[in-house]
């Protein structure tokens, strides 16, 4: 052995599979997943979404089907989108006691309640006819036209209490409203819903990954326009900060950080500055790029997925939302 011969190895602790299990710093769960779905009004059978390959528009049935799959898999959590047959400028059907969103989680909380936390997601841009998160100012169209914040406050308050009578156990609200995670804290308090917990989305961003999505609740603005008066500006990091911090000062009990693979920074910034559960959500984007490269052979689909998910982890996200959650769970009953 010569003199310099290296006395730190760190290829001693990657010498086999069971090794680098043992020593692995990130540890991937189906319990720290957390499954979208999606629930469409007037269709009598499960709608693929083309641009989210395996990804469908249930009806109330495939939907309970779905999720009783998914509980018995051992996922503990889905996230509900609700996609109504008619749409208004306010997005009255939001908080419609009979409207598809509260009608299928009150089937969920019957049915897996007590094996799985339902959320719901709670906005209107499933719900406008515009596509906005929220009330117009003006007429739809009119580039003079913003977003209402402080109206748009009061229709997320009753759109809550509707979500929690129904059966969520968490609301989660992701217009990016000033001051939107204190009107749903108080209104749910006000109802009797104390312990209905909130999942903010607090770093949004009015980002590009968002486009598959959009085609599975039908919310593309109309007249063109965007969501960056409200959204957030991807050039800043320390921005978010400023929204996580203010709406733990509001109430919430866990935050979000979205998209999740462009902004493992953002991710990373939060674990740092919080000591509250931190999710990230895998978006639409993200997992349907990942699936056409796959589709054509360019990449392996499982071990780019799982090398997905695992950044996000190691980031410092305690729990991912991705649509990738069914697939990971049946790769690893």
């Amino acid at each position: 052995m010569t003199s310099n011969f290296p006395v730190v190895r760190p290829r001693r602790l990657r010498t086999s599979s069971s090794l680098r299990d043992l020593v692995a710093e990130t540890q991937l769960d189906v319990r720290h997943l957390i499954a979208p779905l999606f629930v469409r009004e007037g269709i009598s059978e499960p709608q693929p979404i083309a641009s989210l390959p395996g990804v469908m528009q249930h009806t109330r049935a495939s939907l309970l089907e779905e999720v009783r799959h998914l509980a018995d898999l051992g996922v503990r959590a889905m996230i509900l989108f609700g996609v109504p047959a008619s749409k208004d400028p306010q997005g009255s059907e939001a908080w419609n006691p009979n409207g598809i969103a509260q009608l299928a989680l009150r089937d969920l909380a019957d049915a897996v309640g007590d094996r799985m936390v339902i959320m719901s997601d709670l906005c209107v841009d499933e719900y406008t006819d515009h596509g906005h998160c929220g009330i117009l100012d003006g007429p739809a169209g009119d580039p003079r036209t913003s977003v209402d914040n402080d109206a748009t406050l009061d229709i997320y308050g009753r759109i809550a209490v509707a979500q929690a009578n129904a059966g969520a156990a968490m609301v989660a609200p992701s217009g990016m409203m000033d001051g939107q995670v204190g009107a749903i804290r108080a209104a749910l308090d006000n109802a009797g819903h104390r312990n209905v917990g909130i999942l903010a989305y607090s770093a949004k961003y009015a980002s590009g990954l968002y486009g598959p999505f959009r085609d599975a609740v039908d919310c593309a603005i109309r007249g063109g326009g965007d969501r960056k008066a409200y959204q957030q500006d991807w050039r800043n990091a320390r921005e978010a900060l400023v929204e996580v911090e203010a709406d733990l000062a509001e109430g919430a009990d866990m935050v979000m950080v979205k998209p999740a693979l462009a902004y493992l920074d953002i991710i990373a910034k939060v674990r740092a500055s919080v000591n509250v559960p931190l999710a990230a959500y895998h978006v639409s984007g993200e997992y349907s790029m990942l699936k056409a490269a796959a589709a054509n052979g360019w990449i392996d689909h499982d071990v780019v997925a799982t090398e997905h998910l695992t950044a996000i982890k190691r980031a410092g996200a305690d729990v991912i939302l991705t649509y990738l959650t069914r697939w990971f769970a049946e790769a690893n009953a």
